[in-house]
């Protein structure tokens, strides 16, 4: 970073650059607090109007509906008829021979309304076993609700440390710029007096220029996370401040986290209730093959009865229908074996699920280790480079180094200081990914200052409702 000249040393400027580098090394450990939003705060606006998780609650909501569809099978169906026309009768002729014919004509309007009431009372249980798998659905959407709860949570924690990562990184670098072109004015000064040649003038140009190159690739990424960031949480990020992890709400050992995973996350709960889904589906296509009772009741009320002025006609109906299927082509029994095998499907598929689970929570707790251990190595190779950083330009005053090795060893203490910064980023986001992958990522769990959403709130408002054409909410 800052080098020593053997004719003029190091003077005020020096000593303003190495405070500068080691305020900022400190700020970058993440832990020096600043006014600005914190994690808590953006993952609390990402809980609330994230698109991908409001429309996963939207879709919650429209599965609520299933159930009061599914009830309505016992309920008895009632529809109006009513008819309306013009009849004309002409007649002309004799029923007897010998008697003179006779004409008749006669226009009306016959009409006719009623009502007719069906009601199913026994259909192979399929309203029971259709509530049930109904009710499974709801079970299975809100766990898939909890999931994307997770995956929101986790990539806005992430989007944030990339941001603090990234403008960390592009700080460091500008300060490189800083440092080296200070560095390059003060070796074309000792190349003036003959101290050193044209090679040190030309090395600390090219580390200069490389320094640049470096800071405009740190401020494209830099951009990028910040769209990721406003993509996840919704507005931009304003003077983030720094984040700690949330390791203390992780269990000890990871065979602990590997059972509770396995118990709790939302993936694998929500896969068990498709399997219940799955089952109940081959009940209600076994129940295609069980006879069918309806009770039918109608009135009918007829006037100008079959176009005769005056005629009415009431008639009152009442009766039992029973159906017995015989044969539908096999179709019926095709139905049955393909819903067999979406069920095997769904039981794979949870076994899938569980495989997974064990799979993300072994892998993510071991980059929270491995995170760990990187960030002690990364310390003591951050102060081990600016002792040897401090002995090089020590060792340059008397004609031992030279102007490369200066440059080395600035670059050395700075890839260091970048790789701190990365490892620091890596396990603030490796807790969350921990915490994600035993299925415990959620807005209550990590005290979140939010209103939380309730699916069942409701659930409980549409499943007995008879009518009604507004939502809830007056839509």
């Amino acid at each position: 970073m800052i080098t020593g000249m053997r004719s003029r040393g190091r003077g005020p400027t020096f000593r303003l650059l190495l405070g500068v580098c080691g305020a900022l090394a400190a700020e970058l450990a993440f832990g020096a607090a600043a006014r600005g939003e914190t994690m808590s705060g953006a993952l609390a606006l990402a809980y609330q109007n994230n698109p991908d998780l409001n429309q996963q609650r939207a879709g919650v909501r429209a599965q609520d509906e299933g159930v009061p569809r599914a009830t309505a099978a016992y309920r008895p169906t009632v529809a109006g008829t009513a008819q309306y026309g013009f009849s004309h009768i002409a007649e002309q002729g004799s029923f007897f021979p010998g008697l003179p014919a006779e004409k008749f004509a006669e226009t009306t309007d016959p009409s006719s309304f009623g009502v007719s009431v069906t009601e199913t009372i026994f259909n192979g249980n399929r309203n029971y076993n259709g509530v049930r798998q109904a009710e499974s659905n709801v079970l299975q959407s809100r766990e898939t609700l909890r999931n994307t709860e997770e995956s929101v949570l986790q990539d806005g924690a992430t989007a944030y440390m990339n941001v603090l990562r990234d403008t960390a990184i592009l700080d460091l670098r500008k300060n490189n710029i800083i440092v080296l072109e200070e560095q390059l004015r003060q070796t074309r000064d000792r190349f003036n007096v003959g101290e050193v040649t044209r090679t040190d003038v030309a090395q600390a140009e090219s580390s200069l220029a490389s320094a640049r190159s470096d800071y405009f690739t740190a401020q494209a990424n830099l951009e990028t996370s910040i769209a990721n960031y406003h993509q996840v949480i919704g507005v931009d990020p304003k003077n983030l401040q720094p984040a700690r992890s949330v390791e203390a709400l992780l269990p000890r050992t990871l065979p602990e986290a590997i059972k509770i995973g396995l118990a709790e996350h939302p993936s694998i709960i929500a896969a068990l209730h498709a399997v219940d889904a799955a089952a109940l589906q081959v009940k209600l296509v076994e129940g295609e093959l069980y006879p069918t009772l309806q009770v039918v009741g109608s009135v009918t009320q007829n006037y100008n009865y079959q176009g005769f002025p005056g005629l009415k006609e009431f008639e009152g109906l009442i009766q039992g229908q029973l159906t017995v299927p015989l044969y539908s082509g096999g179709e019926t029994y095709a139905h049955i074996r393909q819903a067999k095998e979406q069920l095997s499907q769904a039981e794979l598929q949870a076994e899938v699920q569980r495989d997974t689970v064990r799979a993300n929570v072994v892998s993510d707790w071991g980059l929270l280790d491995t995170a760990k251990a990187v960030i002690r190595s990364d310390e003591a190779a951050v102060k081990s480079a600016e002792i040897a950083l401090e002995g090089v330009r020590e060792e340059a005053k008397v004609g031992q180094r030279t102007t490369l090795d200066i440059l080395n060893a600035q670059q050395t203490l700075l890839n260091a200081r970048v790789s701190l910064v990365s490892a620091q980023r890596d396990r603030v986001v490796a807790s969350y990914q921990t915490l994600a992958a035993i299925g415990e990522l959620y807005a209550a769990n990590i005290s979140l200052d939010v209103q939380q959403y309730d699916p069942t709130v409701h659930f409980d408002q549409v499943k007995d409702s008879w009518f009604g054409l507004r939502t809830p909410d007056g839509r």
